[in-house]
């Protein structure tokens, strides 16, 4: 298949490309048609753009890179505008998918997505020959505002169609993972979680640490979240189910929001005082908050062996600066239907958030020692990780350079 693609700016953009592809990080690229929501995607994950504030972004017309390194999650993620045809001789097309980690394709459920078909063949079946490992995913986006059957309908045809191009071009080896999405949603955020996670190498390991922790400690669903994006990057075996998900997405919300009532405005300045506060009960997805001056369902500064239950230390906990040890958050929410979720930090990146019912929550002493042991863990994981990646940049501008040489 042949397809005439529109060059505008072409030399702006490739120059855009040579200034980048001298990175040796793993890029995510951002690719579909114009006006399909990509630039939207990328500010409402990773810049954390309010959704309605995206009606007002322009139009890509040069790539839009922007470097992502929090805790396990090291990449580059590349906004690509819909109107170039980057497999064109003008452009070297190994260096841009040479060292691709996923292509993320984003389709406009709402719009009449048959050219938007071709343009993923194409690019997918281009970008697979010069990259064989990369991953490739479809997200079937702006959903929001399509019913449920319509919704399953659209992504039916998506895939049905999509498989009989690549089985006709004898290329159906070629797998590619569909994901329904919306901005004004959790779905966003769950695809992005189960994308960037087949980019972790230390996913397995993690995997075994969750559920080691859930077997010793009695919790149903443990999962790892960057505090920021709120991308899960790593849960337990036990199957996700979306409204869970959601909770605990939501959880991260309600403690940055009262943070920024009650905290400290820099929290890397390991000055955290603590706050109380009532049972905090989630009716479904609604949150509802109750600060108050006595309770300890949100403890700031609580590790180590037990969580702060009694409310006559508080006051003495408020009149001095808490030491780097305490510097890390905590927090307990009570669910109406008896459930409890509990939100652990690991560091100022990550958060332990957990599911799992109320009885099992009165033997905390033993799941807090649990976590301790979780933390110590994930920390020997984060630094040789760390350490790996930190060689293997080394070792790729030794190799540069000894190839300018020559």
């Amino acid at each position: 298949m042949d397809y005439d693609y529109l060059h505008n700016n072409d030399s702006e953009i490739a120059d855009t490309v040579d200034d980048q592809v001298s990175s040796d990080k793993p890029r995510i690229l951002l690719m579909g048609l114009q006006r399909s929501g990509k630039s939207s995607i990328q500010r409402v994950v990773f810049g954390k753009m309010p959704p309605n504030d995206t009606l007002y972004l322009e139009s890509t017309i040069k790539i839009q890179k922007e470097d992502i390194t929090r805790s396990f999650i090291d990449f580059q993620i590349w906004d690509f505008p819909g109107q170039v045809n980057y497999f064109d001789m003008t452009y070297d097309s190994q260096e841009i998918f040479g060292t691709v980690g996923a292509l993320i394709f984003v389709i406009d459920a709402q719009d009449d997505y048959g050219e938007a078909l071709h343009r993923l063949f194409y690019t997918v079946t281009g970008a697979f020959r010069v990259n064989p490992s990369i991953t490739f995913e479809v997200l079937i986006h702006k959903v929001d505002g399509l019913s449920d059957d319509y919704k399953i309908d659209t992504q039916r045809d998506i895939q049905q169609r999509m498989g009989d191009a690549l089985a006709d071009a004898q290329m159906e080896h070629i797998h590619l993972t569909y994901y329904l999405t919306s901005i004004y949603d959790h779905s966003i955020y769950e695809a992005f979680s189960k994308i960037i996670q087949k980019l972790i190498r230390e996913l397995p390991t993690l995997e075994n640490l969750l559920n080691v922790l859930c077997s010793n400690s009695g919790i149903d669903k443990a999962y790892l979240f960057d505090t920021l994006t709120k991308i899960y990057i790593a849960t337990d075996s036990s199957p996700v189910d979306m409204p869970s998900y959601e909770l605990c997405s939501d959880m991260i919300d309600v403690v940055i929001d009262i943070e920024c009532i009650y905290g400290v405005a820099d929290r890397t300045q390991s000055s955290s005082p603590e706050i109380g506060m009532d049972d905090t009960r989630l009716d479904g997805r609604e949150l509802m908050q109750s600060p108050t001056s006595g309770g300890s369902s949100m403890d700031r500064g609580s590790r180590g062996g037990g969580a702060s239950e009694g409310s006559s230390s508080d006051a003495a906990q408020h009149n001095r600066a808490p030491s780097p040890m305490e510097a890390e958050a905590s927090s307990l929410i009570k669910l109406d239907n008896g459930d409890v979720l509990y939100m652990r930090e690991v560091n100022r990146l990550l958060v332990l958030i957990c599911l799992l019912r109320q009885d099992n929550f009165e033997k905390h002493g033993l799941i807090d020692y649990n976590f301790q042991c979780f933390k110590e863990a994930v920390t020997e994981v984060f630094e040789f990780s760390q350490k790996r990646n930190t060689q293997q940049r080394q070792l790729s501008v030794t190799d540069g350079q000894e190839s300018q040489s020559t």
